[in-house]
């Protein structure tokens, strides 16, 4: 593994961090951080979110270590400084969702030569928490997981969804999916939107600390989804829907303000869980790690206190796949509630299509998300 950058100036992170590159199987370079090595209860693997990067998480890395467990995070193909997989390196871009568990088979290969503590456990936010999911069914070595508003479908109107699929796909299909989906915009979120209005956090300070390492370190900013990122997206999401859930400890937490993620879908995921948990926090938004103190730390601390369980409890599981491996195909179906309230985090269709409407906060006026 080769050393690589970690801004800890910007990351009020434990001290003593080290960053790698690592080369994933087909040839894309990705990055992955770690912190307070040599923890005594295990570590937890963090899956970011979209447009996230390992620096992000520097603060719950710290609450972390002080409960006693090390940390590593990672840069996904096509976000932090991982590689940019198209020419406009603002969009956000993937070939197929498969591709993620490549990343997260470098990962854990990576933790295995470090020899991070044991147990691992897996700590998953958006899309971290669609891709910590399938990892997880193909075995992941953790004792046990948790999410934060995982992106286990995307919330949309149920008149955009068909919108939605339509043009993700007709742009794969007619050579435009690098093209960032219509009405989102090239730049960071955090860097156009005002604090009044974000989908984010509750709390203006965590808002700077995003909006200073973001303007501190420009390259690893992030803007719109591309129309291949959605379309991949939207399949891995129903496929996923069709799959039984793990059989291991599990705790989500998600706001009663998201207007990101499907909530639907997780509590139906939730519902068909065994041992599984999800908390609904009252006035939380996106973002509950990057909330008010009030709100992060006992988020957190539930969670470590699971991963205390789990530990203290661990009984190895044989894993069915290789962790990271291809993203496996159901033929099963089921038919699932959809959201209806659908405020954008990415307006898909140009925006002036809609504007007229969306000062009432219609269901009609929206698609989801820069951000998941």
């Amino acid at each position: 593994m080769e050393s690589a950058p970690l801004f800890a100036e910007i990351a009020d992170s434990p001290d003593g961090g080290e960053a790698w590159w690592l080369t994933a199987d087909d040839g894309v370079r990705i990055r992955v951080g770690a912190w307070a090595r040599e923890a005594a209860r295990g570590t937890v693997l963090l899956f970011p979110g979209r447009t996230e990067y390992i620096e992000k998480y520097g603060r719950t890395a710290a609450h972390l270590a002080k409960r006693g467990y090390a940390t590593m995070a990672i840069d996904w193909r096509g976000q932090g400084l991982a590689d940019r997989l198209v020419s406009d390196v603002m969009a956000g871009h993937v070939l197929s969702f498969s591709d993620y568990q490549r990343d997260v088979a470098a990962m854990v290969a990576a933790a295995k030569a470090l020899d991070l503590p044991k147990p691992w456990h897996l700590l998953a936010h958006s899309m971290g928490g669609c891709i910590g999911l399938r990892s997880v069914m193909n075995g992941l070595p953790v004792a046990s997981c948790g999410f934060s508003a995982p992106m286990w479908g995307i919330q949309m109107s149920q008149t955009l969804r068909p919108v939605a699929w339509s043009l993700s796909w007709g742009g794969r299909q007619f050579g435009m999916g690098h093209r960032v989906a219509p009405g989102t915009s090239p730049e960071s979120y955090v860097l156009i939107e005002p604090f009044a209005t974000n989908k984010l956090t509750n709390d203006p300070e965590m808002y700077q600390f995003m909006i200073d390492q973001t303007i501190a370190q420009p390259a690893l900013g992030l803007g719109g989804p591309s129309l291949r990122w959605l379309y991949e997206a939207l399949r891995e999401c129903r496929d996923l829907s069709r799959l039984p859930s793990p059989e291991m400890p599990c705790m989500t937490f998600l706001g009663s303000e998201e207007q990101i993620v499907d909530v639907p879908r997780i509590r139906d995921r939730m519902d068909r869980w065994t041992g599984g948990t999800l908390e609904m926090i009252e006035g939380g938004k996106h973002e509950l790690l990057m909330d008010s103190a009030d709100i992060r730390g006992p988020v957190m601390d539930s969670y470590c206190d699971m991963f205390d369980r789990a530990g203290e409890n661990r009984v190895d599981r044989a894993a069915p796949a290789a962790a990271g491996g291809p993203a496996r195909k159901s033929p099963a179906s089921s038919r699932h509630r959809r959201s209806g309230s659908g405020l954008a985090f990415f307006p898909f269709l140009p925006l002036g299509a809609f504007r007229s409407r969306s000062r009432r906060r219609d269901a009609e006026t929206s698609f989801p998300s820069d951000n998941i």
